[in-house]
C-alpha cells in the first residue's frame, strides 16, 4: 500500500500540463468548511498555490485561509496557555512536596508546552519545507477528471468512499486510499470503466523492516519526472436527512511492483500513465474494460530509487 506520497501543490502547474481548468467552486467550499469548523486536512503547499494568487477568486480562497490560520493560531495560544498554567501549578506542587502525580502532570505538560510552541512556528513560517506537499489518508488533494466533456481539477480527499455507500464506510474500509489493479473489476467495480481520474505525484512513500525495524522509504523515478498517476474517484452526496456533507474522494491505482522496488521491502507500486493514454483513461467505455487494463499494462516504466524519507 503507498500510504503517503508528495504531490505537485501549485495548481499552476495542473493548469499548463494537463490543460484542465481549476474547478473553483469545490475549492473555495473546502475552505470555506474548514472556517466553519470542519477538521479538514489540506497540505501547506496547496494553501500556498492560493495565497500566492492574483485573480479575484484566488483572492477570496486565500481570505478563508489566512482566517483558519488565524483560527488556529488562536486555538494553539489557548492551549498552550493552559499548558503553561499545568506546569506552573505542577511546580508549585513539586516545591512544597514532591509526588508522582506532581511530577508526571509536569511531564505531560512540559511536552505539550513543547509541541504547541512547534506548531505555532509551523503555522506561522513563511520558508517553504519539503513536506509542504506531502499527502496522507484523509487529506485533500488535486486529481484531475473530465465532466460534462471538459478537463477539470477538483480537490479530492485521500481515501476513497464509492457514492452509494454509509458515511461510516471509511471506518469499516480504511485502506480504500489505493485500489489493487487485481481487484478493480470486483471491489472498485462501481469506479473502474466509469469514474477514471489523475493525480500528479512526484514519489510515494511506505513502511518497510530494516534490520528488525520499521522505517519509511521514499521512491522516486530516477529521472525525476513528475508522474501522472491512475487514479479512482467517486462524488459521494448523502441521503435524505442526513447531516453529512458531500464529499470528493479517490485512490490511487496499485500493482505488483517492479524489481527495484521490491527488492527494497514494498510489494505495491502505483501506476504512472503515458500521456497517449491520458484521454482514453479520462474517458473509459464502461462496456470495454479491456482497453481500460491494456492502458494500466503499457504504463511509463520507470526506474524508482530510493532513500529514507526524512
Amino acid at each position: 500500500m503507498c500510504y503517503s506520497s508528495k504531490i505537485e501543490a501549485d495548481y499552476r502547474r495542473y493548469l499548463r500540463d494537463t490543460g484542465g481548468r481549476l474547478s473553483l467552486y469545490e475549492f473555495r467550499q473546502l475552505f470555506w468548511e474548514r472556517t466553519q469548523g470542519r477538521r479538514l486536512k489540506v497540505p501547506r503547499g496547496m494553501e500556498e498555490a492560493f495565497l500566492a494568487g492574483n485573480d479575484p477568486a484566488e483572492r477570496e480562497i486565500a481570505a478563508l485561509i489566512r482566517a483558519h490560520r488565524g483560527a488556529e493560531a488562536t486555538r494553539l495560544q489557548q492551549d498552550l496557555f493552559a499548558q503553561r498554567a499545568r506546569l506552573a501549578e505542577a511546580e508549585r506542587k513539586l516545591a512544597i512536596k514532591p509526588t508522582k502525580t506532581a511530577a508526571e502532570s509536569k511531564r505531560i505538560a512540559t511536552a505539550k508546552v513543547e509541541q504547541y510552541l512547534a506548531w505555532l512556528a509551523d503555522l506561522n513560517r513563511t520558508e517553504t519545507r519539503p513536506g509542504d506537499g506531502r499527502i496522507f489518508p484523509g487529506v485533500y488533494a488535486y486529481v484531475l477528471i473530465v465532466e460534462n466533456g471538459e478537463r477539470v481539477i477538483k480537490p479530492m480527499r485521500y481515501g476513497c468512499r464509492p457514492a452509494g455507500k454509509p458515511a461510516e464506510y471509511d471506518v469499516k474500509y480504511p485502506g480504500t486510499y489505493n485500489a489493487r489493479r487485481d481487484n478493480l473489476e470486483a471491489f472498485w467495480k462501481g469506479q473502474f470503466g466509469r469514474t477514471h481520474g489523475v493525480a500528479l505525484w512526484w514519489c510515494f512513500y511506505e513502511h518497510v523492516v530494516r534490520e528488525g525495524r520499521d522505517v519509511v522509504l521514499e521512491f522516486a523515478p530516477i529521472t525525476g519526472q513528475l508522474m501522472p498517476v491512475a487514479c479512482l474517484y467517486s462524488h459521494w452526496t448523502p441521503p435524505a436527512g442526513s447531516d453529512e456533507p458531500a464529499l470528493w474522494s479517490f485512490a490511487a491505482i496499485t500493482d505488483h511492483p517492479p524489481p527495484e522496488v521490491a527488492a527494497a521491502g514494498h510489494d505495491r507500486c502505483i501506476i504512472p500513465l503515458k500521456g497517449e493514454h491520458l484521454e482514453r483513461w479520462l474517458n473509459p467505455d464502461p462496456a470495454d474494460l479491456a482497453a481500460q487494463q491494456e492502458i494500466l499494462e503499457d504504463r511509463e516504466r520507470y526506474f524508482y530509487e530510493h532513500r529514507m524519507a526524512a
